[in-house]
């Protein structure tokens, strides 16, 4: 269950991030939502870390955490705010989605 709330973690991670990028992109009343936004999904994101390390190894749940949030950060640049994609970005984007996966499988 606490691999589910690490991920769900991640998710809003990846939320406050993209709500950064937005709040860039606006003025006004709309800015100051998505700053919001942000605060919610970023204290979101910090208390379920919390709650996952309670049982969940430090090191490879934060690393896990970051890796979701990095990957869907670039990912949602990419496809949301028209940053440029190319094979090597790509490629890194794949190996960190590899080291997720290992030190997950290595942990016990």
């Amino acid at each position: 269950m606490n691999w589910i709330i690490l991920i769900i973690a991640g998710l809003f991670e990846v939320a406050f991030t993209s709500c950064l990028g937005k709040a860039k992109t606006t003025t006004g009343l709309e800015m100051y939502l998505w700053y919001g936004a942000f605060f919610f999904s970023l204290v979101a994101s910090m208390l379920l870390l919390m709650k996952a390390v309670q049982t969940l190894p430090l090191g490879t749940a934060y690393a896990v955490w970051t890796g979701i949030g990095a990957v869907g950060t670039v990912l949602i640049g990419i496809f949301v705010f028209n940053e440029s994609v190319n094979f090597w970005r790509l490629f890194f984007i794949a190996t960190l989605i590899g080291s997720i996966v290992g030190l997950k499988s290595m942990s016990h």
